[in-house]
């Protein structure tokens, strides 16, 4: 998942950074609202965490921005100040939920983790698909109830692609979500995360959970399990 980072403390800004990056997300990073508003209106995010008092435009008018534009992406407000109407407002204004300073980094990754969950419609952080199962929280995979070996970018692929069972997926998009910014990208790499990705999670190749619609991208192709 590909999430912008808006902060302009940048002790905090590096601390966010290197945990979401630790947890498999590719991350983008604004110091000032000038520059997250821009980001947002430009690049397909998976999420936003924002925090409420910027220099050069503050949250509250970003968020606004971003929805007036028809951003959708869930947004994750910090902020430090302490009075409820503030918080009111940052919701008001587009936001989806919020974390107040001080805080633990584990608060932040959980309210995250739900939040791009939910936008996908799964209430739970496991998706069950049958004999596979994705954990968002802990970020791994399993057949048959077997942890996989996937790298990192092998299981954001599966996540991505999973959370929209049954809708093409091109190149672009996945390209998009699991780089960010400054990464030199190659869409002939995604062919090669999705053909081992094939052989670890079907290597029977009875399941056939991936398929290639050519010209076009891949797509899911197992439905949730419902209990």
């Amino acid at each position: 998942m590909r999430i912008l980072l808006v902060e302009d403390e940048q002790l905090l800004l590096d601390q966010l950074r290197r945990q979401f990056e630790q947890a498999g997300y590719a991350c983008d990073c604004a110091s000032d609202g000038s520059e997250g508003l821009f980001l947002g209106q430009e690049n397909p995010y998976d999420l936003a965490v924002v925090d409420l008092g910027l220099p050069k435009l503050d949250g509250i008018s970003v968020i606004k921005q971003w929805r007036s534009k028809g951003r959708k992406f869930p947004v994750l407000i910090l902020t430090a100040r302490d009075r409820w109407q503030d918080k009111v407002e940052g919701l008001e204004s587009g936001a989806d939920d919020y974390v107040a300073k001080p805080f633990q980094i584990e608060e932040v990754m959980a309210r995250a983790n739900a939040l791009i969950r939910r936008s996908a419609g799964f209430a739970s952080p496991k998706m069950e698909f049958g004999c596979i199962t994705i954990d968002t929280g802990a970020k791994r995979a399993l057949l048959n109830n077997q942890a996989l070996e996937l790298t990192a970018y092998e299981y954001n692929a599966l996540e991505y692609m999973a959370m929209r069972s049954g809708q093409v997926v091109s190149k672009t998009d996945l390209t998009e979500h699991l780089y960010d910014q400054d990464f030199d990208r190659d869409s002939n790499v995604i062919e090669v995360f999705i053909a081992r990705l094939r052989k670890k999670i079907d290597p029977d190749n009875t399941l056939k959970p991936i398929s290639t619609l050519r010209g076009r991208g891949y797509r899911f192709e197992l439905g949730e399990t419902q209990h």
